[in-house]
C-alpha cells in the first residue's frame, strides 16, 4: 500500500476498484497511518460483528502518524465498543416496529424509507443501524416490487428516502429501474438518497449514475453525511459539483461525537465548507444510542451549549438543526 496517493492516483482507479481495496484489517490501516497498536487501545474483538471497512480515499485525509485524527476515530474498532453502556439497544430509533414489510420502514407522514441494501463504503462505528437485521429486513431485488406496490397504494406518501446501509452501492442499472418505477407513482413528489459515498468515496459520482439520477421525472435530493470538515477533499468537492451541476439538491446530516466535532470551531468550520461547496447544512443529530457506540456520546446539556456557540458566530442559514430521534415520536425532535 503506497503511503499517500495524490489526487491523480486516486483518480486512476473507479469506484469499484477502490472499493474492493478498502482497508479491513486494523494493523493494515495503522501501518499506513504510521500507528502502532500501542498508539490506541484497537480491539479485534470489536471487529467480529461489525467489521472494519474504510476506503483509501477517506483514509488518505487521515493526518499521519496522529492517533486522534478525527476522521480515524470514526472509524477505527476499540476496546470500548465491548462496555455494555446503560440505555443503549441494538435498536434504538424504533426502525423494527415501523417495518410495514421487509424492505420499507413507515415511520413519518407523508414519508416512507427503503432499506436498500444492508452494505456500506464504510463502517462508521457510531452506525446506528450497526446491528440491524439486514439480511430479514432489507429490500433486495425479491422485495423491490412489493415496496414500490406499498407506495402506489398509500397516497399520502410524497417522498420515498432511499437508505440502507447506503444505497449509492446499488448499481446504475438498478438504481436506474427503481427511479423509473418511482416515477410513474403519480403523488410522489420526491426521491430522497441518504448516502455517505459522495463523502467517503467520491469516484461513484460518475456520468452514469448522474443519467440514472436525472432522468427521473422526480425532484432527486441527496443528503450527504459529513461530521468533519477534514473529510471534504478535492475529489469531494468534485463530486458535489457534479451533482449539483445537474440540478440535485444537496444537504448534510452530521452526528456530534465526542472527540471528533465537539467543539464550536470544528462544527463552525464544517458548516463553512459544506456550504462553499454547494452542501446545505441540515441535521447536526444527537447520537442514536446503538449498541457499542456510547463512547461517543455528548450529552444533550453539553449539545445545546454547542449550538448556542455556533449561533453566536454563524449566519442562521449555516446553523444546523439540532436534532434528536425517539422511537415512536411522529418526527425527529428539535432541540
Amino acid at each position: 500500500m503506497p503511503e499517500k496517493l495524490n489526487e491523480t492516483q486516486l483518480l486512476t482507479k473507479n469506484w469499484q476498484q477502490q472499493l474492493a481495496e478498502s482497508f479491513n484489517n486494523i494493523e493494515d490501516l495503522l501501518h499506513y497511518l504510521h500507528l502502532s497498536y500501542h498508539d490506541l487501545p484497537v480491539s479485534v474483538a470489536a471487529t467480529k460483528d461489525f467489521p472494519l471497512r474504510v476506503p483509501l480515499s477517506f483514509a488518505n485525509s487521515m493526518k499521519k502518524g496522529d492517533p486522534n485524527d478525527p476522521l480515524l476515530r470514526q472509524v477505527l474498532p476499540i476496546k470500548d465498543e465491548l462496555f455494555a453502556y446503560p440505555g443503549y439497544s441494538d435498536d434504538p430509533v424504533g426502525d423494527l416496529p415501523s417495518s410495514t414489510q421487509p424492505g420499507v420502514l413507515h415511520k413519518y407522514h407523508g414519508r416512507a424509507l427503503f432499506i436498500n441494501t444492508g452494505s456500506c463504503a464504510i463502517n462508521c462505528r457510531y452506525c446506528f443501524r450497526r446491528n440491524f437485521p439486514y439480511p430479514d429486513l432489507q429490500l433486495g431485488k425479491k422485495n423491490e416490487s412489493a415496496g414500490i406496490s406499498y407506495i402506489q397504494e398509500n397516497p399520502g406518501i410524497a417522498e420515498v428516502i432511499l437508505s440502507g446501509g447506503d444505497p449509492l452501492l446499488l448499481s446504475d442499472a438498478r438504481l436506474a429501474k427503481l427511479f423509473k418505477q418511482l416515477s410513474t407513482i403519480k403523488h410522489l413528489k420526491r426521491i430522497r438518497i441518504h448516502s455517505r459515498l459522495p463523502i467517503v468515496l467520491p469516484a461513484r459520482i460518475t456520468d452514469d449514475l448522474i443519467n440514472a439520477l436525472t432522468r427521473s421525472s422526480k425532484q432527486i435530493v441527496i443528503v450527504v453525511h459529513c461530521n468533519h470538515a477534514n473529510e471534504i477533499n478535492p475529489r469531494v468537492i468534485a463530486a458535489c459539483q457534479l451533482l449539483k451541476n445537474n440540478g440535485i439538491t444537496l444537504f448534510n446530516q452530521s452526528v456530534l461525537l465526542k472527540g471528533v466535532n465537539d467543539n464550536p470551531a470544528t462544527l463552525c468550520n464544517l458548516s463553512e465548507q459544506l456550504f462553499s461547496n454547494g452542501i446545505i447544512p441540515y441535521y447536526l443529530h444527537l447520537m442514536d444510542k446503538a449498541t457499542g457506540t456510547g463512547h461517543f456520546e455528548v450529552s444533550e446539556i453539553e449539545a445545546i451549549n454547542l449550538i448556542k456557540q455556533v449561533q453566536a458566530t454563524l449566519p442562521g442559514y449555516l446553523v444546523p438543526k439540532l436534532v434528536k430521534e425517539l422511537p415512536g415520536a411522529l418526527s425527529k425532535q428539535f432541540i
